[in-house]
This record gives structure tokens, C-alpha cells and sequence, in this order.
């Protein structure tokens, strides 16, 4: 691996410059002073050095001239918090192969480390990821297939991706495939949870702003559309966006052009889009939820990832990758009983729920083979089907209010059963539609205004 010297006081920023070095099959040497640099000069020869010119025990243009004397062919990139004209013309007269200003966009890094290194050849292509390599998307069983077929589809287009299938089935994993093996593998690949942020915060990270856009925006700030120039932009948990940035990302979607927020000039950037969601989006644009005009831009190809219960003759071969990434140094096997404990099992986190039981088995045994009593207990006892539970509860309700009519003397009727059973179920559903009267009412096919009617009834029967 090519030895690349990054000479930078500050923690983070050094942490994420060598992160960033090592996309590219790169070594980061990490100093934090010019003494720690030059001392490590002399004993490599690194293909670049990265220099910053605020160090704490000397100016970073004197460590240039420094480095000039002994090393005149060493590409030198210098990166300044303090971008002015004088740093920027004594960084080119002492001999720097480029210059870049705090804080800096990785795209124009990348661009500029091809540019400065004696050949393309000396900046090796982005690591890719065969699909053998990423546990969550092997397998074989039929329910994989047409998975694996979009996925191929997708690597081969430009064209936006719509990536489906419940929460923890791999979708983000998916994803990563989908750039790595396409055209834009060497370029950035830009991660925005949409779910995690508040709705102007969301707006800012996604675009960018211009200082003095709102309060605390002290300096102009790039947003994910920028920061992925070039490569792919991967908008995790879509159905979160609200309705008021849907319409901005559609004008991007369409245009390739946007507006950083509190400015006026239109910026274009060429990258892919790729969306996923766990949510119906069908039934999202239905309810008004999601725009239509965005879902179809957004899905001209949709890549369905099948949840894990849908695909357990693949168990085998996924704990098998699992176990390998969980504890690559040690070869661990599972008994046939433990496995057939996990195929009992419903699954309803998918492979993130089984990556988490195996890591737990794993952290509980001393041996190199799993048995059953390694397993969570909720799997050693399962509990019964739904179904039974439902009954079990019902029966045990049905008791308790006939012995209690029995000891009023009041005999309880099938009406009053009835109502407080219908009572129990509206009240558990409404919140899962919002709280709101009209969601629920289609959700169930029911008459808006018998719904209204009935939730007014209990609520009156509540006080």
C-alpha cells in the first residue's frame, strides 16, 4: 500500500483524512506535529504528504521548505484553516503541488490528489466489495432472485434505484453493492438517514446553506447533494422526507439543479440516486403522504429485498458469513440443533435480529461450536404462535368480566362484550394512523363518519 503523511494537529480532522486515504488503497501515517512529521520523513518515503499549515510547534510553510531540500519530487497538498492570499501564494512559491482551504470537500480532495500524484496509476481505484463479501446478500433460495437480478440491473444504469423490503434486511448493504460495482466506484458514496433529523435540519444537510441562513449558520455549509458529486447519494428511510423537501428533491431529481437554503443561485451536481424505505410508499402517495411524481422518479428501478422469513434455506450460509465478519480469527460452526432452533425462529428484525443473536451466542461460548443453550432464551422458549395468545388473552378476559357481572348479579350481554372489545381495538389502532380519524377509516375500509361516531362514543364513555 502506497504510504501517504498527514501532518495535522487536529484529532478529527487527521482521523477522517486517513479514513478517507485508505477508500483508495492508501497507508495514512498520522502526525500531529512538524517534528513527529519530518521525523517519520526520514524514516519512509511516502508517496504524499498532506500539510497543514497551523501546527503547534512550528508554521507548516517552513516544514514545506524543509521538506523541498531533501525531497524536491514529494507531492505536498496544504490544507489551511486560514485560506488568504499571502498563505496561498507562499504555499506555491515554496514549492506545494496544491493548495486546499478548510473545511474541505472531498470530492475537490480526491480530484486533487489525482491531479498532484506523478500518475493515475499511483492513485489505485476504490476498493470494491464482491457480493460474496457482504453476508446480508448471499444466498440462493428463490425468494433472493429477483433481488439479485435488479440488483444487476441497477449497476449496469444511471437511473435512480428505489431499494424496498422491511427494517434490517440489508437495504443500505444493498446499496453500497450497487455503486461499488458501477461506473462511480472511485467517487463518493454519501449516506442521509432522513428518519434521524428534524425537518430543517434535514433541509440544510441534504442542500447545504449559506451563512447567515438561519440562526447558527456562521459559515457556509455544502449539503449530501454536494458532498456526492460525482458518485451516489444514498437517501436511507425516503417516506420520513416532508412534503415541503419533497418538492425541492423532485426539482433536483429532474433538473440535477438546487438551491442551497438562504440562497438565490442554482447549483448543479451530477451524481445517482439511490432511495430505500421499509414503508408502503404505494399507500404513502394513497394518503397524500408522499408525492407521486417523486416516488415514480424516484423508482425507475426498484431493487425488493425479501424478508428473512421468506428466506430461511439461506440460514446456513448467512450464519456461516455472519460468524466470519462477527469472528473472523476464530472458525465457529453451529450444531444441527441450534440451527433448527433458528429456522423455528419468526425473525421479525431479519439478519440485523440474527447477526445480534449470534453475536450474543458467540460472546456466551467458550468453544468453537454453538449450541443451543448459547442462544438468547426467547429462542431456546419460544413463545406460542400469536394466534394462541390471543386466545389465551381472551379467555382470560372473558373471565374476568363474567365472574364480575356474576357477582353483580348482572348478567353480562353479547352488546356490552362487544362494544368494549371494539372500544379496546380502536383505541390500539388510531395511534398507529396518526392519530387520525380519516387515515384509519380507509386503512379499514370503514365510513368515515360511523368511525367518527364510534370514537366519539368511547371517548364520552372514558369521562
Amino acid at each position: 500500500m502506497h504510504p501517504v503523511l498527514i501532518i495535522e494537529d487536529e484529532a478529527a480532522l487527521a482521523a477522517a483524512l486517513g479514513q478517507f486515504i485508505q477508500r483508495f488503497q492508501m497507508h495514512p501515517i498520522l502526525c500531529a506535529s512538524a517534528a513527529m512529521g519530518l521525523q517519520k520523513l526520514n524514516q519512509t518515503t511516502p508517496s504524499l504528504v498532506i500539510l497543514d499549515i497551523g501546527l503547534p510547534d512550528n508554521n507548516g510553510l517552513e516544514v514545506l521548505n524543509t521538506i523541498r531540500l531533501d525531497h524536491p519530487d514529494l507531492p505536498v497538498l496544504i490544507i489551511t484553516a486560514h485560506g488568504n492570499l499571502h498563505n496561498a501564494v507562499e504555499a506555491r512559491k515554496r514549492g506545494a503541488s496544491a493548495y486546499l482551504v478548510k473545511p474541505l470537500d472531498l470530492h475537490e480532495l480526491q480530484q486533487t490528489l489525482h491531479s498532484i500524484l506523478p500518475s493515475p496509476t499511483t492513485l489505485p481505484p476504490a476498493t470494491t466489495t464482491a457480493l460474496s463479501e457482504l453476508p446480508q446478500l448471499v444466498g440462493n433460495s428463490p425468494a433472493m432472485q429477483p433481488a439479485f437480478a435488479a440488483i444487476a440491473h441497477a449497476i449496469s444504469s444511471s437511473s435512480p434505484v428505489l431499494i424496498t423490503g422491511p427494517t434490517g434486511i440489508g437495504k443500505s448493504l444493498a446499496a453500497k453493492v450497487i455503486h461499488h460495482h458501477s461506473p462511480r466506484q472511485q467517487q463518493p458514496f454519501i449516506t442521509l438517514s432522513c428518519a434521524s433529523l428534524p425537518e430543517t435540519l434535514l433541509e440544510a444537510e441534504l442542500f447545504g446553506h449559506e451563512k447567515g441562513a438561519f440562526t447558527g449558520a456562521l459559515t457556509t455549509k455544502t449539503g449530501h447533494l454536494e458532498r456526492a458529486a460525482g458518485g451516489t447519494l444514498f437517501l436511507d428511510e425516503i417516506a420520513e422526507i416532508p412534503l415541503s423537501i419533497q418538492v425541492k428533491l423532485l426539482r433536483f431529481v429532474e433538473e440535477k439543479t438546487f438551491t442551497r437554503v438562504g440562497g438565490r443561485d442554482d447549483l448543479s451536481v451530477d451524481l445517482r440516486l439511490i432511495a430505500a424505505t421499509n414503508q408502503n410508499l404505494n399507500r404513502a402517495v394513497a394518503e397524500k403522504r408522499f408525492r407521486e411524481d417523486l416516488y415514480y422518479r424516484l423508482r425507475v428501478l426498484e431493487v425488493p429485498l425479501p424478508p428473512l422469513a421468506d428466506r430461511l434455506g439461506d440460514l446456513p450460509i448467512l450464519c456461516q458469513n455472519l460468524l466470519h465478519h462477527i469472528s473472523p480469527h476464530r472458525p465457529i460452526t453451529l450444531t444441527a440443533e441450534t440451527l433448527t432452533l433458528l429456522k423455528n425462529h419468526p425473525w421479525p428484525g431479519n439478519v440485523r435480529e440474527l447477526r445480534n443473536v449470534l453475536e450474543y451466542a458467540v460472546s456466551t461460548s467458550t468453544s468453537n461450536i454453538l449450541h443451543p443453550a448459547h442462544l438468547p432464551r426467547e429462542l431456546r422458549h419460544p413463545l406460542p404462535p400469536s394466534s394462541d395468545l390471543i386466545d389465551q388473552a381472551l379467555h382470560q378476559w372473558l373471565d374476568t368480566r363474567l365472574t364480575a357481572n356474576n357477582d353483580n348479579s348482572d348478567p353480562a350481554s353479547y352488546d356490552s362484550l362487544h362494544d368494549e372489545l371494539e372500544n379496546r381495538l380502536l383505541a390500539a389502532l388510531l395511534p398507529r394512523y396518526e392519530h387520525k380519524p380519516t387515515l384509519l377509516a380507509r386503512a379499514l375500509q370503514m365510513n368515515r363518519a360511523t368511525l367518527r361516531k364510534k370514537l366519539a362514543l368511547n371517548s364520552t364513555d372514558a369521562d
